[in-house]
């Protein structure tokens, strides 16, 4: 009998939310992704944390600094994950660096540089950016050096619909972070899978990428549980922890495509230049909160790095 992450993987692509090494062997997704968050509970499994503590020693081995090691650790277990995925890996770009465009377009060139290094073609790589202005800029200056983005802690469609102005490759809306906030703002316990506001937010931005023939890879992400996956069946890509892929693995109930390109309602055609985004994401409060304290936690969990280098 197929099992639910089987009939996921029929109408959408799987990617492994992960740096875990060992569970990316065992659940053979098509991408993968990296950055500090994921490091840092990399070093809990075996394999990975060898990696890591291989590349840490190469570093001090070289006279590099705790924060240059911190900044190379994403990029080795990049390079590792690319081994085993046949697709891309995403890898995040300094999220200290998410208001200043010329500074992510210059990180993004070191990420690209270092992975060549180690074999490893621009090809294969999604350079992750924060969907600020600035970030979606970089990502525009990117895309048009040939060098393929993922938009991340997407929470509105103004925000998609700017990465999507940009040319930007792949964008992520972050379903489980929207869903937690409104649990919290409207003091309640759960939602069911029809009602919950993170899969609403992702269906909108489907449907209006797919009423305008916008080529911009949407790929659900930061998933609470797997009732939010399958209403999301059919959109371009999930990216899914190994908890929650090890649940789809052992369902074998069914399941039908929940998005449909070919059956989205029409909806006007939107710009969204700089002063209409701004203004569209200050208005929207947890889109603005949400935005924030994402870009704080990547960055918090940099320096835990850092300090567990120090």
């Amino acid at each position: 009998m197929t099992n639910v992450l089987e009939k996921l993987r029929s109408m959408t692509t799987v990617v492994a939310d992960t740096g875990d090494l060992d569970a990316v062997r065992r659940l053979k997704p098509i991408d993968c992704t990296t950055n500090p968050s994921l490091c840092l509970k990399a070093f809990d499994d075996p394999a990975s944390r060898s990696l890591l503590n291989a590349e840490i020693s190469k570093g001090e081995a070289a006279g590099h600094s705790p924060a240059e090691i911190a900044n190379d650790l994403p990029v080795a277990l990049g390079a590792e994950l690319s081994k085993l995925v046949p697709g891309r890996v995403s890898t995040e770009v300094d999220a200290r660096l998410s208001y200043d465009t010329q500074a992510s377009v210059a990180r993004a060139h070191q990420i690209i540089d270092a992975y060549a290094q180690r074999g490893i073609d621009k090809g294969r790589i999604l350079i992750k950016l924060a969907a600020t202005w600035e970030g979606i800029q970089a990502a525009q200056i990117l895309q048009k050096e040939g060098v393929d983005c993922n938009l991340t802690l997407i929470f509105c469609l103004a925000q998609a619909i700017a990465c999507a102005d940009a040319g930007a490759h792949l964008i992520s809306p972050f379903v489980g972070r929207i869903t937690d906030w409104h649990k919290a703002a409207n003091n309640v316990s759960d939602f069911t899978p029809e009602n919950d506001p993170g899969v609403a937010s992702v269906r909108e931005i489907f449907n209006y990428y797919k009423a305008h023939g916008i080529n911009t890879i949407i790929m659900g992400a930061s998933f609470r549980n797997t009732g939010q996956i399958k209403a999301l069946a059919g959109c371009d890509n999930l990216t899914i922890s190994p908890e929650l892929l090890t649940e789809l693995a052992a369902d074998n109930s069914n399941l039908s495509c929940a998005l449909d390109a070919s059956a989205v309602p029409k909806t006007p055609l939107l710009s969204m230049p700089e002063q209409a985004f701004r203004w569209n994401v200050a208005q929207d409060r947890m889109a603005h909160d949400l935005l924030a304290d994402g870009i704080r936690k990547f960055h918090a969990d940099y320096v835990k790095i850092v300090r567990r280098l120090t």
